[in-house]
This record gives C-alpha cells, sequence and structure tokens, in this order.
C-alpha cells in the first residue's frame, strides 16, 4: 500500500558515520545504541513499530474471546453481539481512502500514530464502560470509535517501517510486524477467559459488572500501544534532527476517478479478497459456542482452537512470504489457499473430525493467501494508481465484513451453525470461481504483463 520509493528513508548507507556533533557532541560520534543510522538502534525502533500495533489486534477479538460470557452478560441474541463486529468495519469502509491523506498533509506520522492509538485507547474504555454499566449502545459507540482508529494505525505502522528500513529488510519487518499482531490475537484468545474468571471471583458473581473490569483491563495493551507511539515520534523527531531529514509519508496517492481505470484482473482480486476473508473473521467471531456446541469442547479449549489460525499465522507469515517471493505463481498459491480453506470449512461443516486439523488448514491457508493475494494488486495497475487500489480493497473487503457480520449472526439466530458453514462455504467457492477466473484471463491475454510472470 506503500510507495517505497517515494519515501525518505532515515538510514543512509549503513557503514556511513553518523554526523558528528548532534545528539553526540561536536566532533564525537554516537554510541551504536543511539545513532539512528546504525542497527542496534533500529532493532529498538523495530521493538516498539511490533508492539505498537498489539492493543488494536489483542482488543479487536475481545467479543470472540468472551464470546459466550458478552451474549449471557449483556442478554444479546448473536444477532446483536456480531454488531460490534460491524461497528469495527463501518469507519474503515471511507477512512481506508483517507488514511493515508491524514497522515501525509494533516497530521504528520508522528501526530497520526498517537491520535490514532488515542482512538483505540479511547474506544477500548467506551466499550468497556459500556459493559459495566449494561448499555449495549454505549458498547457500539465504543467498537466504531475503536475502529476509527484500528486500520489507520496499521497505516502509519507500515509508514514507520518504511522510514527506518529499507531494501530486503522490509519483508521481514513487515513479517516481524504481522507476526506480532497475530500474537496479540492470540494472546487475547487464550487469557481474556482467565481474566473473566478472576474478576468473577473478584466480584462475587459473573455479569456485565465483570465484563465491563475484564475489558477494562484490556484497555492497558492499547495503553501500553500508545505509550510505543510516543516513544516512535521521539526517536523518529531525533533522528530526522540527526540526519536532517523530513517527516515521512506514506506516499499514497488517492484519485477515486482511477476506479473506472480498474482492469478486469483487479476487480476479480477484490472479489477474491472479500469472499475469502468473510468466510475467516465473522467465523472466528463465532467460533467459541461452535467448538462447545458441536465437538463438546470447554470454554478453554474452545478458545484454544479458535485461535489456532492466529498461532499459526504468527510464525508462516514470513516463511510462506519468502516462499512466494521466491517461487512467484501468485495466482496459484492463491487458489491453493482458497481450496484448502474450502476444505477446512467442509471439515467443520460435514464431519465430526478433530477440528484442531481444520482449524490447522485454516491457519496455514490464511496465513498463504495474505502473502500471495495483496501483492498482485501491485502487478496489474500501474504505479500511480496502487494508493487508490490498496484503498478500494481495504474499503469493500471492511463493507463486505460488516455485511456479513450482521447476516452470520441472523443465520445462527435462525438456522443454525450447519447452515452458517454451508454460507460461508459458498463465500468461499465465490472467491475460488474468481481467482481461477482470474487465472484463465491472464492466461487468455497472451502477453506477459507483470501478473502473467507471476503465475
Amino acid at each position: 500500500m506503500t510507495n517505497y520509493e517515494d519515501i525518505g528513508n532515515l538510514l543512509g548507507d549503513e557503514d556511513e558515520e553518523a554526523p558528528a556533533g548532534g545528539a553526540g557532541g561536536a566532533g564525537r560520534p554516537l554510541p551504536l545504541i543511539c545513532d539512528p543510522r546504525r542497527l542496534p538502534h533500529r532493532l529498538v525502533i523495530l521493538a516498539f513499530m511490533c508492539f505498537l500495533g498489539f492493543g488494536s489486534y489483542f482488543c479487536y477479538d475481545n467479543p470472540a474471546a468472551l464470546q459466550i460470557e458478552v451474549i449471557q452478560d449483556l442478554d444479546l441474541n448473536t444477532a446483536r453481539f456480531m454488531q460490534l463486529y460491524a461497528w469495527y468495519s463501518w469507519p474503515n469502509v471511507v477512512l481506508c481512502f483517507f488514511g493515508g491523506f491524514l497522515i501525509d498533509r494533516v497530521f504528520g506520522i508522528r501526530l497520526g500514530t498517537v491520535i490514532f492509538s488515542l482512538f483505540v485507547c479511547v474506544g477500548q474504555v467506551i466499550f468497556a464502560a459500556g459493559a459495566l454499566v449494561n448499555l449495549f449502545w454505549l458498547c457500539e459507540i465504543g467498537r466504531f470509535v475503536f475502529g476509527i482508529g484500528g486500520e489507520s494505525l496499521a497505516v502509519a505502522q507500515n509508514t514507520y517501517a518504511v522510514s527506518w528500513f529499507k531494501g530486503k529488510e522490509l519483508n521481514l519487518v513487515f513479517g516481524l510486524q504481522l507476526s506480532m499482531a497475530r500474537l496479540g490475537s492470540t494472546v487475547n484468545m487464550n487469557i481474556m477467559g482467565w481474566v473473566y474468571g478472576k474478576m468473577t471471583d473478584l466480584v462475587g458473581s459473573p455479569g456485565h459488572t465483570a465484563l465491563g473490569a475484564s475489558l477494562m483491563i484490556a484497555a492497558a495493551t492499547c495503553l501500553f500501544s500508545l505509550f510505543c507511539a510516543l516513544v516512535l515520534a521521539y526517536f523518529d523527531r531525533r533522528a530526522e534532527k540527526i540526519l536532517n531529514k523530513e517527516e515521512s509519508k506514506t506516499g499514497e496517492v488517492i484519485k477515486l476517478t482511477d476506479v473506472k481505470d480498474f482492469p478486469l484482473t483487479l476487480w476479480l482480486i477484490f472479489i477474491v479478497c472479500v469472499g475469502y476473508y468473510v468466510a475467516i473473521f465473522p467465523f472466528i467471531g463465532l467460533g467459541q459456542v461452535f467448538f462447545i456446541e458441536k465437538f463438546n469442547f470447554s470454554p478453554t479449549q474452545a478458545r484454544a482452537v479458535n485461535s489456532i489460525v492466529y498461532i499459526i499465522s504468527a510464525p508462516a507469515s514470513p516463511v510462506l512470504g519468502f516462499v512466494v517471493d521466491k517461487t512467484g505463481r501468485n495466482v496459484t498459491w492463491v487458489m491453493v489457499a482458497v481450496v484448502v480453506t474450502l476444505a477446512g470449512h467442509m471439515m467443520l461443516a460435514f464431519t465430526f473430525w478433530n477440528p484442531w486439523i481444520a482449524m490447522s488448514l485454516l491457519g496455514v491457508s490464511y496465513s498463504l493467501l495474505a502473502c500471495a493475494l495483496w501483492p498482485m494488486v501491485a502487478f496489474v495497475v500501474p504505479e500511480h494508481q496502487l494508493g487508490t487500489a490498496y484503498g478500494f480493497m481495504q474499503s469493500i473487503q471492511n463493507l463486505g465484513l460488516a455485511l456479513i457480520s450482521l447476516a452470520s449472526g441472523a443465520i445462527l439466530d435462525s438456522k443454525g451453525y450447519l447452515l452458517l458453514e454451508v454460507f460461508f462455504c459458498t463465500c468461499v467457492c465465490i472467491a475460488l470461481m474468481a481467482v481461477v477466473m482470474l487465472y484463465f484471463v491472464d492466461y487468455l491475454r497472451a502477453h506477459f504483463s507483470p501478473c502473467h510472470q507471476t503465475d
């Protein structure tokens, strides 16, 4: 999503000496740990970059980790429960187009990151407060505010990465950031039930008070991410002074008029994106009760198996990204990922096999698709349209997630989990048809465009 070549890099050559003077005093080089040109200092920065999004990803799936508790304590049906995910997605239908613009032209990367982190913190606190006082409409407002910051914070995180790292380093850096994000989701899935239990013991009984207190404790991770944003702002400002560099920008250029020029292959990529992800995230949001009801799992076991997609994604994403980079054939890898995902959902729907098998398949295929699908956008549109293409892709992805989240809750309330799984299989089949069409459209064009060369 970011135009790497257009962004001023804070590094310079690795072997260059730090400027004399500056923070180190006249004529004295800076210590390695304090020199923004040097690897030890950049590793410190990388640690803060990775934790920048930890709180957002930890709290995003708080409802999934506490599905039973949220539904019981706030007296909800599944359709209303899934509105918590829909409200997160609604603001990002629009903000995906403007997050980069706000960072580039309005706030700047440092202030923008702090502001988006504040939105995440405030949104989570409002969500927790709504649970504390048993006002579901306040919980919805909290998730909406949380959503305003969540996706834009990811844009800011990527901008920092491009500013501080370069070339082949970026692949590893983005992989580490994604792994840390999935680690946040995994920790949430496996610890929030325990936190709720402790809060129940503290207040004397389960209920909305214990739920609100648990969610308020989760907000501490958002505060930690806000602290990381402030630290990054300080070090980025310091590096700007030492190296006489301009403040980093995303490099995105959003022109809605470019949409009319999008090729058929890009629209097929959009369909794959929506059809695939709406069968992953809403399922995880509703997965805990599914594993309890169908496989007689305990709540702890259900949370564990529901988190396996994120557990696998954390280490697998950098590895599979390396494999895709080395082999090319992005379309083929996407097709493999979609087929494996369809197999996983069909196993969950129509068999009683150990769900760890199906969920492990979903974890691997989810990681593979993320590594192969998103880079394809750069293969089918010119560079000046990349910002618009990625913004539109994220926008319709969030629109699809919002609508399918609402539909999933309604289907589960009225028809049950079997029909819901059939619905998810249908969504994956749509993605499969789109990727097959993408393969043949690319083949029949009979010229070696960048997309053609990947397959």
